[in-house]
């Protein structure tokens, strides 16, 4: 008994020295990181600057790997199930992290208990286009229209912050809407300017390019005051009171990553993210840069799931 438990003992330590090495050579090879959206989604742009720039810090390629769909759930599990070993990541918001667990009936990980903190990106508002086309030019209007037409306008979503405000007006403005999912937010923008469906809570980085170049109408932003980005554009707080809803980016590991590479990759995040190229960069996508350190990351995610449950039940969405 006394041998057995002596190898044991000696394969834990060959375990961890075998880590502790590969974390101190570490990146050897190009890294994955998942995005849980699709292609041109703001969470794929803000995976693609932070990974080329990690790229550079590191030495090793950053590949993107997108899998929409599922409120990002399909990519968290993936990314949760990955190697626990530095060469895959996963670049969330608060829909698969935070928002998920009170959106969906079931998923297949545990936002907190499956991954590793690394670092916060960074926050960014929603604004609500509608097609051109749609006769109301202002949210007093749409609300107006709506309540003639209940059930008849279309509203289609590609994460929880574009789904969550479609409940949230209808619970505090006291309309129905016709609730369209998709796996991202640009087809379902796309769709608005094809007429095929009136309305989305698209994010500023897919959002804000569509009303400058009057390609869809702004009614309004969902933070609390209005966006430097689209500073013509009320917040949908001024007629809708105390309506307000902003999204996050962040880095994870799957948990288990060696604590180095988890620490490597928090210090240079940090280092990228203090750099005024790439705070203006995000500035002029509507991302405000808002980093957070691993432990702070933790405790932040925490507090969001308990924050998007309360918003969840406010606006009266029931799990799919």
């Amino acid at each position: 008994m006394k041998i057995k438990k002596n190898i044991i003992t000696l394969g834990i330590i060959a375990c961890t020295v075998t880590l502790t090495v590969a974390a101190a050579d570490y990146p050897t090879r190009p890294v994955r990181v998942i995005v849980p959206f699709g292609a041109g989604s703001a969470t794929d742009v803000v995976a693609r600057t932070i990974g080329q720039n990690l790229a550079e810090a590191l030495g090793q390629a950053m590949v993107i790997d997108n899998r929409a769909g599922a409120n990002g759930t399909i990519g968290a599990e993936l990314a949760a199930k990955s190697p626990k070993d530095g060469y895959t990541l996963l670049m969330s918001t608060n829909t698969p992290s935070a928002a998920a667990p009170s959106l969906m009936k079931k998923i297949n990980y545990d936002p907190v208990k499956d991954f590793s903190p690394i670092a916060r990106i960074g926050t960014i508002a929603f604004v609500l286009v509608t097609n051109p086309s749609l006769p109301a030019k202002s949210m007093k209007e749409l609300i107006a229209l709506a309540k003639q037409q209940p059930g008849k306008l279309t509203a289609g979503s590609g994460s929880a912050g574009s789904l969550v405000p479609v409940f949230m007006l209808q619970q505090m403005a006291g309309i129905e809407l016709n609730h369209v999912p998709y796996k991202s937010i640009p087809p379902a923008l796309t769709d608005v300017m094809s007429g095929q469906i009136n309305m989305v809570y698209a994010d500023m980085v897919t959002g804000a390019p569509q009303v400058k170049s009057g390609k869809v109408r702004a009614l309004g932003v969902t933070s609390k005051k209005r966006d430097p980005l689209l500073p013509d554009v009320p917040a949908i707080a001024e007629t809708v009171k105390d309506f307000d809803l902003i999204a996050w980016f962040a880095l994870f590991a799957p948990a288990g990553t060696p604590n180095a590479i988890v620490d490597r990759l928090a210090t240079e995040s940090a280092k990228i993210l203090a750099r005024s190229d790439v705070r203006e960069r995000f500035a002029v996508m509507g991302i405000q840069v808002a980093p957070l350190a691993p432990a702070e990351l933790g405790e932040f995610q925490k507090s969001e799931l308990a924050k998007w449950a309360k918003l969840a039940k406010a606006a009266n969405i029931i799990p799919e």
